[in-house]
Order: structure tokens, then sequence, then C-alpha cells
């Protein structure tokens, strides 16, 4: 069976396979028709269109919100198979089949999931609601074509776990020379979502539970802070940024000082016997230089570390294999 990493972000779907790799932004709204040939306008390409078995209807991905009523629902219950939810795993899936050919199932799926659900209140009836929604078969359409992937065992762990084994392992799941020592030692984990910025520290494939926190303190905090009178939806907002259209003025020190602020709260300066610091995410894009300073240069930050914790999972995976 193939093995898959899937990172059910809330910024985007990262999905990570044995053929390559796919990001999605989560960004979803009510599929409604839109107007065709206005006179001396130009005809912009419509985001994909995903419809359920249920017969609902969406758009999905990049500039989704400008074509129908937004669904921005950013709460862990999406996580445990909303609708919106299904049509953003079917619109990644659909964008990998196009890319990288079908998949061949059934699949196993290896889910990186925020710690606050895995590890809070109701932690396992979500648990158990997520590997309901993902496993058995899915059929959808997606541009007018019929898709189907069966998913025959689903296991969740927490995005930090991704970013872990993304840093130790290999494709094929080998540990990478000169790592496997740091199984051994404290390892610090700092994953900038979204919606999250979780602190992992992990020492002999075991998390210390003291320095673990998370918040929802991820990119959706910059763009609060930038959307001044609401006047944006986050999906609209979240486009412009990754156009590179957004103009940050004092946002982007507001929002460094918070996160890092957080880091402080939880690991002091604890973080100097940490054998590294490794740091993912698209928070992680955004606040590199200034990530790479607080911590003395400390700081790895992977190739792609928006699709890392996938990938990770991916190497996860591999390593598994046989066992």
């Amino acid at each position: 069976m193939n093995s898959f990493g899937l990172d059910l972000g809330m910024g985007a779907c990262k999905l990570y396979g044995p053929s390559g790799s796919i990001e999605m932004p989560s960004q979803v709204a009510i599929w409604r028709d839109h107007a065709r040939g206005l006179g001396g306008m130009r005809n912009a390409r419509p985001p994909l269109k995903v419809e359920l078995a249920t017969g609902q209807a969406f758009w999905v991905g990049l500039h989704a919100h400008q074509w129908g009523r937004p669904v921005e629902n950013v709460d862990y219950d999406r996580l445990s198979g909303a609708p919106e939810m299904h049509a953003i795993l079917y619109a990644t899936l659909t964008q990998y089949v196009k890319d990288h050919g079908p998949v061949m199932g059934p699949v196993v799926l290896y889910v990186g999931m925020p710690l606050e659900p895995l590890t809070g209140e109701g932690a396992a009836a979500t648990l158990n609601s997520v590997r309901t929604w993902l496993m058995g078969s899915h059929c959808w359409q997606a541009g007018g074509e019929a898709y189907q992937v069966d998913v025959a065992t689903v296991k969740i762990t927490s995005q930090a776990t991704g970013a872990l084994f993304d840093y130790l392992l290999d494709p094929d799941g080998g540990f990478v020379a000169g790592r496997k020592a740091h199984m051994k030692k404290e390892v610090g984990i700092i994953s900038i979502g979204f919606n999250t910025v979780e602190l992992l520290v992990v020492q002999d494939n075991a998390p210390v539970q003291r320095f673990t926190a998370g918040s929802t303190n991820g990119v959706r905090r910059l763009l609060e802070l930038l959307n001044t009178g609401g006047l944006y939806s986050l999906g609209e907002l979240d486009t412009l940024l990754r156009m590179g259209s957004l103009s940050f003025g004092d946002a982007l020190t507001v929002w460094e000082r918070e996160v890092t602020g957080q880091v402080e709260r939880v690991w002091g300066s604890s973080w100097k016997r940490f054998a590294t610091i490794i740091s993912v995410g698209g928070g992680a894009v955004l606040l590199n230089g200034h990530l790479a300073r607080r911590f003395n240069g400390r700081v790895d930050t992977p190739d792609q570390p928006v699709m890392a914790i996938a990938r990770g999972l991916y190497k996860l995976a591999m390593s598994q294999k046989g066992k």
C-alpha cells in the first residue's frame, strides 16, 4: 500500500506522497455560478469546483472567497469531518492526481494535527472522529471529473512530530548521517502555522512536557492585525500574502514579539541546552530572520518549511514499512 503524509493545516492542506507533494490553500466558499462574458472584461480563471457525494458543492483554493460565500471556520471542529474539510482534502487529492498521476489504493495516511485537539479535553473523541471520516472510500467530483480514493489505515500524531522526523530522517526513512544521536538529546521544535504556534521539545522519542505548549497565535494573528475594520476575509488576506501584495508596516514586528514572547514564557533560557531548534510552517518563512537572531543562529529551518510536516510524516511512514 502507498503511504502519504497529510498535514491538515488551517491555512493550507499539505500532502506528501511517493510521487511528490501538493499544497492546497484551505480557502473554501459555497459554490455559486459566476458571471460570464461581461463586455470589455477579462474572464478570471475560477478556482476548483468540488462536489461531494452529498451533493454539496464548493469552490476550493486560492481566490475561492472571491467566487462564493466564504466558509471560514478555523476552530478544531472542522478537523472532525466538516463538509468544507472534505472539500479541501478532495481538492488536494485532485491536484495530486493531476500533477503526479493516480493515487493507487488502498492507501495509508499519516496525519499531523495540532497539539490542543490531541491532548485537550475530549481528545479521544476528536481522534475517533478524525479517523472515522478519513477511513474508507472517498468519492467526489472536481472540475466535472469523478475521483475515488480508498483509505485503509489512518495514523494520527502531532504536526510537531512530523517536523521532527523531517529533520531526523531521509526520504527512505533512514536516519540522516549525524542526526540519529539527536534522538537521545533535547530537540526543540517551533511550528508556526496559520492558526497556531506550537512548541515541542523531544528527548529519547518522548515529549518533555514542561517545554510543550501551543497557542492560537499563528499567521492568522498577523492577518488580524492588518485587517483594519474587518474589510477582508482571512482567506482574501492570505491570498494577498501568498501573492506578495501585503504591506506589513509595524504589524510584523508586533506579531514577531508576540511569538517570541510565547517562546520566552515556555522555554526561558533553557533553549540554550537543546541540541538544535527546528522551525517549520508558513510563519517560519515570515520570521526566519527574527528567529535566527533570537536564538543566536541555532535555528534549523528546512527547505520547504511549509511542506516539512507532511514530508516528515511521509518519512515516518517509510521508516515503519515492514515493521
